[in-house]
């Protein structure tokens, strides 16, 4: 099974302007290589695949001498996932690819060649550099990225197979559902809620400070160069204090849970509302849903997401009762059918936890068990067909999958 660490580096000075000229020989590599695709199309109107812009790296190390200095395979390696942006933009997974620049974040990929020492990363032409290596890695390494961020701080991506088959998926154990939220990050279907950190707003004064002594600074000056660090520092923090929040609460659901069930959401739709922007951005449900999903499978636990159009918050979960509306202002609500009052973000994770046993033990993702359940006026186009006459809807037993 396939596995990433990430680890720290502290290379010393020579190292450091050893990777800076790394850095810069694949950054250009990669802009000629691009622009020659967008030329050659342009004329002729055939694309170039990344093994044919590899083939002139020979022709273009006599021609500027200085692209020697970088390793090898990381000016081939380069070419080859040029090629595989075009693919991803081709297959529509991704977009058109961007010419990069020297002032962001910087990277460098090592296939092979790199030795792994209990505190040091050797890299090729570079030597052995300082590393935290702060969890063993056992099995054969496969790639290795270097990075360094706006602040200055250098990491190494490690790829490596650690020799065992993945865990096959079941789902005998506790089910959960979770509905994601502003004012409580996340509820689950057993009443749990977890507020929301908002750690945007607690670094938010000390941000406007570092960037409004960045504007006053002028451009092309050292002094906009140091201001623009600090500024990168305080965005760090804030990426540091949000990932170990999400990574401490998705560990947490994975350890405790077998079945884990989400709703779909239209993150990037969702933005558009200039009102909640800001929060959503902040609160990382995108990267809290990878997290979730990925410790799943290595776990051998169920990830499930469930259509983003299903009634989940207007649904009763126990009678099935569906209303018409429900605005956002309104937490509570009761039920006309049975009178049962609801918490609206409890209601909802217990549906969707319902909604994903369903999909689960009915082996039909695209027919309805629950008759009661309409479609919505947004539209859904899964699980919510009506049942046939003589078929029966499907019951999940007691304490099955819970």
């Amino acid at each position: 099974m396939l596995r990433v660490f990430k680890v720290r580096l502290y290379p010393d000075t020579q190292q450091q302007q050893s990777l800076a000229q790394a850095f810069g020989s694949c950054r250009w590599l990669w802009n000629y290589c691009l622009n020659l695709m967008n030329q050659t199309y342009k004329e002729t109107g055939k694309g170039l695949s990344g093994y044919e812009v590899k083939k002139i790296i020979p022709q273009l190390k006599k021609e500027y001498e200085w692209l020697a200095l970088t390793y090898s395979q990381c000016l081939q390696q380069v070419c080859l996932n040029l090629g595989v942006a075009f693919n991803n933009f081709f297959e529509k997974r991704a977009k058109y690819p961007r010419f990069k620049s020297k002032h962001g974040k910087q990277s460098i990929q090592y296939p092979q060649n790199v030795k792994i020492a209990d505190n040091s990363v050797g890299l090729p032409k570079i030597g052995d550099v300082t590393a935290i290596i702060h969890r063993p890695i056992e099995g054969k390494v496969k790639t290795v990225t270097i990075s360094k961020n706006c602040s200055n701080q250098y990491f190494a991506a490690i790829l490596f197979d650690d020799g065992k088959e993945k865990p096959e998926l079941n789902t005998e154990g506790k089910a959960i559902g979770i509905d994601l939220g502003l004012t409580h990050f996340a509820v689950t279907s057993d009443g749990s809620k977890f507020d929301n950190p908002k750690i945007l707003n607690k670094h938010e004064k000390n941000l406007k400070l570092k960037q409004r002594q960045l504007s006053k600074k002028q451009k092309g000056s050292n002094n906009r160069v140091k201001a623009r660090k600090k500024v990168a520092r305080v965005h760090r923090k804030i990426t540091n204090c949000r990932e170990d929040f999400l990574h401490k609460l998705s560990r947490r659901i994975v350890n405790e849970n077998q079945v884990i069930v989400l709703e779909n959401l239209n993150v990037k739709g969702m933005m558009r509302n200039h009102k909640l922007a800001k929060s959503i951005h902040q609160v990382g449900w995108g990267m809290f849903c990878t997290m979730l999903k990925y410790k799943a499978e290595m776990e051998g636990k169920i990830y499930l997401e469930v259509d983003r159009f299903f009634p989940s918050s207007k649904t009763c979960h126990v009678c099935l009762n569906q209303v018409g509306s429900l605005p956002l202002d309104v937490r509570f609500w009761t039920c006309d059918n049975c009178q049962t009052r609801h918490d609206r973000d409890v209601n909802a994770s217990i549906n969707l936890r319902d909604e994903g046993l369903r999909i689960l033990t009915s082996g039909t993702g695209d027919k309805a068990c629950r008759p009661d359940v309409t479609r919505s006026r947004g539209g859904r186009k899964k699980s919510t067909t009506a049942l046939s006459v003589g078929q029966e809807a499907y019951t999940v037993p007691q304490g099955q999958c819970r």
